[in-house]
């Protein structure tokens, strides 16, 4: 285990990625490399990028609002509570099909970091 553990609150808030959403960055730490926790914010009508996270499993927690998720060419509605475990490496995307914003919890393990994310647009 660190020697300290105590991981100080972020001072970064939301912010806007290339990925057609914000993030908020709850917990992403080298204190704790297991796992990390975010939540996304995608406005209505958009489209996340396709991407895929090499080597980092990632869990959607919906907490607001409806979409439909895209894993290997496969789509699930989801709606507040619904989770989702999408496998490492697996092509992903989300669409807000809502009136209103769509949040989730992203919680990755290990932690995401930015090496892991690949474009599968470009």
């Amino acid at each position: 285990m660190n020697a300290d553990p105590f991981v100080p609150k972020s001072v970064q808030g939301e912010f806007w990625t290339d990925e057609r959403c914000y993030i908020t960055e709850l917990h992403n730490s080298d204190v704790s490399p297991d796992a990390s926790l975010a939540i996304a914010r995608v406005e209505p009508g958009v489209v996340t990028q396709l991407h895929r996270l090499d080597g980092v499993c990632e869990r959607y927690i919906v907490r607001k609002g409806e979409g439909v998720l895209e894993v290997d060419g496969a789509k699930q509605r989801l709606t507040i509570g619904d989770q989702y475990v999408i496998p490492a490496g697996a092509a992903q995307r989300i669409e807000n099909t809502g009136t209103g914003d769509l949040e989730f919890y992203c919680l990755c393990t290990p932690r995401f970091f930015p090496a892991s994310y690949v474009n599968l647009e470009s």
